[in-house]
């Protein structure tokens, strides 16, 4: 079941990212571009989005036990160390510079893109050659105080 909830789930998101613009990555610079021929469009569909998660959350930390797994996994809450400042800063120059993020650049690959192929490969390679991160303590279900909202 819990296959089958993550296909569905994920082939929704894809229709919402294609629907919503986010797989053009012409659109997603001139949303960027601050300085120049600014599209303020994804406003909408950022704001949307957040919006469902933040409602989606609120809904979904209130139940006992997620649907198909044991317990919730939310992070504790504390300050952003080191290297997620900046694996935030490399997303966000790549982000700026391809006017593509890795969700977005996998629903974008059925185009045949040889531009798209490039941006997989080298997201694969990058993933591959940083070293995963020691493991963390593990996160407290949702619902103790550390992980009130």
């Amino acid at each position: 079941m819990r296959n089958v909830s993550a296909f569905l789930l994920g082939t929704l998101f894809a229709v919402g990212l294609g629907v919503g613009g986010m797989t053009d990555p012409a659109k997603i610079i001139a949303f960027l571009d601050f300085g120049g021929a600014w599209d303020p469009a994804m406003i909408l569909v950022m704001g949307g989005a957040v919006g469902v998660y933040a409602l989606g959350y609120r809904l979904v930390v209130r139940q006992s036990r997620p649907l198909l797994v044991g317990r919730f996994s939310v992070p504790k809450p504390g300050r952003p160390d080191g290297r997620m400042l900046a694996g935030a800063a490399i997303f966000g120059v790549g982000w700026g510079l391809s006017g593509l993020c890795p969700g977005p650049a996998l629903v974008s690959i059925a185009t045949g893109s040889l531009g798209i192929g490039v941006f997989i490969a080298t997201m694969v390679l990058g993933i591959y050659l940083v070293p995963t991160p020691k493991p963390t303590p593990a996160a407290e279900p949702a619902g103790t105080p550390a992980t009130e909202v």
